[in-house]
C-alpha cells in the first residue's frame, strides 16, 4: 500500500517538474543574450541555435575569422564583437558595446562559455605560468566578464549561465583546467545566492566529454610531448618515457568515448535562458549522468581506486 503511495507521489513530483520546465519566458524576440567563445564548439552552435529561436544574440568571438563565419551562417539579428577574456580593456570595451545595444532593457542572458584546456599534463611537468594561462581564461576571465556585465543582467532580472564541467566535480588529471572548473562551480554557487533578491538566476552547465576544440586529442598529445621535452632530466628519469607513452595511449582510448552531439550541451544552455524555471545545474552527456557525477559522491578512497585504473603503472 505505502509503496503505491510513494510511487504515486514520485510520479506527481516528476509531472510537476516536467510542467514547470516547459514554461517559456515570454517576449524572447526582444531579449539580448551575450555568449563568449563563439568561434567554435558550444558557443558557436548556441549562437546559431538562439538566433534561429528569434533571440537577439550578441556573439563574442576571439578572432575576426570566427566572427565572419558566424555572421555568414546566421540572420541579420545576430551581432558579433571581438573579446579577449584575459584583457580588462577588451572586457570594458565589450561591456560598453553591449550597454549601447541593450539600452534600458538590460541584458537578459550572459553565457560564459569561453575556455581552454591546454597546457595540461601531470602537475609536476607544468610551471606556474602553465596553470595561470588556463586559469586566466576559464576562471579569472569568467569572473571579470560577469562582474562587468552583472549590472545589465540585474536590470533585466535575467540569467547568468556558466559553463563548468564534470571535471569541476572530480579531478583526475593535472593542470589548470580542473582547478578552474572547480572555481567556476564555487563562484556560481555564491553568485546564485547573492542574486536571488534581484530575480537573477545563475545556472551551471556540467558537460561530460564532448568532441570540441578543447578536447582535441591531437593537440593534447602534442602538448604532452612539449611539456615532456622541457622537463629536467631528473624528472624524466623518475617518471620514465614509458609513463609518457602510456598517457598518450590513454588519451587515444578516451577519444573513443567522446560525444560528438554538441546539441546535448547547447540544449541545456537554451533551456537555462528560455525557461521560466531553469535548473541550477545541468549535466549533459551519459558519462556525466551515469559516471562522473555519481563517482563525485563516492568516498575518496573508492574514486581514487577507480581513476587509478586509467593511470600508467
Amino acid at each position: 500500500m505505502w509503496l503505491y503511495v510513494l510511487l504515486a507521489l514520485l510520479a506527481l513530483l516528476l509531472l510537476r517538474r516536467w510542467h514547470r520546465e516547459r514554461q517559456t519566458v515570454p517576449g524572447l524576440s526582444e531579449r539580448h543574450v551575450l555568449i563568449t567563445g563563439c568561434d567554435s564548439g558550444f558557443g558557436n552552435l548556441l549562437a546559431r541555435q538562439l538566433d534561429a529561436r528569434g533571440l537577439r544574440v550578441l556573439a563574442a568571438c576571439l578572432s575576426e575569422a570566427g566572427a565572419a563565419q558566424l555572421r555568414a551562417a546566421t540572420s541579420e539579428r545576430l551581432q558579433t564583437v571581438l573579446l579577449d577574456v584575459t584583457s580588462s580593456k577588451s572586457i570594458a570595451d565589450v561591456t560598453a558595446w553591449v550597454r549601447q545595444r541593450v539600452g534600458d532593457q538590460g541584458l537578459w542572458g550572459l553565457v560564459n562559455n569561453a575556455g581552454i584546456a591546454i597546457p595540461t599534463a601531470p602537475n609536476e611537468w607544468l610551471s606556474k605560468e602553465d596553470f595561470v594561462k588556463v586559469l586566466d581564461v576559464n576562471l579569472v576571465g569568467l569572473v571579470e566578464v560577469t562582474l562587468s556585465l552583472l549590472p545589465l543582467v540585474r536590470r533585466a532580472r535575467g540569467r547568468v549561465v556558466n559553463v563548468a564541467s564534470v571535471m569541476g566535480r572530480v579531478s583526475f588529471f593535472g593542470g589548470g583546467y580542473c582547478i578552474s572548473k572547480y572555481g567556476v562551480e564555487a563562484f556560481s554557487d555564491s553568485l546564485r545566492l547573492e542574486m536571488r533578491r534581484f530575480g537573477v538566476k545563475v545556472c551551471v552547465i556540467e558537460p561530460g566529454y564532448f568532441k570540441t576544440m578543447i578536447t582535441n586529442v591531437e593537440s593534447l598529445e602534442k602538448n604532452f610531448y612539449s611539456c615532456w621535452e622541457k622537463l629536467p632530466e631528473e624528472i624524466k628519469t623518475s617518471y620514465g618515457e614509458s609513463y609518457l607513452k602510456q598517457f598518450v595511449v590513454m588519451l587515444k582510448l578516451l577519444q573513443k568515448t567522446y560525444n560528438s552531439d554538441l546539441s546535448l550541451v547547447t540544449n541545456c544552455m537554451e533551456h537555462a535562458l528560455t525557461s521560466v524555471h531553469p535548473r541550477s545545474r545541468y549535466s549533459a552527456g551519459w558519462d556525466a549522468k551515469l559516471l562522473y557525477l555519481p563517482v563525485s559522491y563516492l568516498p575518496s578512497a573508492l574514486s581514487d581506486a577507480l581513476f587509478a585504473l586509467f593511470y600508467p603503472k
